[in-house]
């Protein structure tokens, strides 16, 4: 009698998710773009687009408009869509028994810890605010970058952690509801999709601009540092990384495949 050897099936190899724009040519645009962005800056250049813009937002702040500014700008506060991601992934992992979903938070807040901190430390930028408080600096000296000299606290201006936050966790929101819904019979509208991914970052964008938080150059640059971060997360295959053996019960896909 002959015994036919039962094997073992080979994981194949791991795969980006595709993203749009397709390929890695958009990312090494973005990468080359916030690059040469930063360059020009320690170079002092836009340092006129940026003044007439953070004067322009003074001159147009009226006490009503400035409320809602404030308001609106909660829309990019880190810490609260840290927890509102989390909670998503938690109740997504509790649904489908898998722990996958919850990967997906735990990767962006150490991408987004890894990255935007230690830039806004390296460039050491004040905001247009540091003129008018504390360290109340000459109106000519809050603008260029790499300001050592300064306390830590006073110069993280570039590039927008506000921005960068907004596009990465809406992102990370977007990606969590879609099986969520899918787990109600109902599939998440694209139109849907591009609202939560777009509307709260732009609303971040101009708000953190116009309150005087952050030059326009900071927020274009957490623009391009957000949407490669962004790229960098919806590439990852999370349904087909490889977990721990005792996971092997919790390690069910999640992500809805167009």
């Amino acid at each position: 009698m002959i015994r036919v050897r039962e094997t073992t099936p080979v994981r194949g190899r791991l795969r980006p998710a595709p993203v749009r724009p397709a390929g890695w040519w958009f990312d090494a645009v973005l990468l080359a773009a916030l690059v040469a962005l930063t360059a020009a800056l320690a170079a002092g250049m836009f340092f006129g687009i940026d003044r007439a813009v953070a004067d322009w937002a003074d001159a147009h702040r009226p006490t009503a408009a400035r409320w809602i500014a404030i308001v609106l700008n909660y829309l990019g506060q880190g810490t609260p869509l840290t927890l509102i991601a989390t909670g998503l992934a938690a109740l997504l992992a509790v649904r489908l028994r898998s722990v996958r979903p919850l990967l997906v938070p735990v990767a962006a807040f150490v991408l987004t810890l890894l990255t935007i901190g230690p830039l806004k430390v390296w460039t050491a930028r004040p905001a247009p605010s540091a003129s008018s408080k504390e360290p109340f600096l000459p109106a000519e000296q809050t603008l260029p970058l790499f300001q050592d000299d300064l306390p830590v606290r006073f110069a993280q201006s570039y590039p927008s952690g506000h921005v960068a936050n907004a596009i990465v966790w809406y992102g990370v929101i977007a990606v969590l509801l879609a099986p969520l819904l899918a787990g109600l019979g109902r599939a998440m509208p694209r139109r849907l999709v591009l609202v939560v991914r777009i509307v709260p970052p732009a609303v971040v964008l101009c708000t953190t601009t116009y309150l005087g938080w952050h030059w326009l150059t900071d927020s274009v640059a957490g623009l391009l540092l957000g949407l490669l971060l962004d790229r960098l997360l919806h590439r990852v295959p999370w349904d087909d990384l490889p977990l721990p053996d005792p996971l092997r019960n919790w390690s069910g896909p999640f992500t809805t495949r167009p």
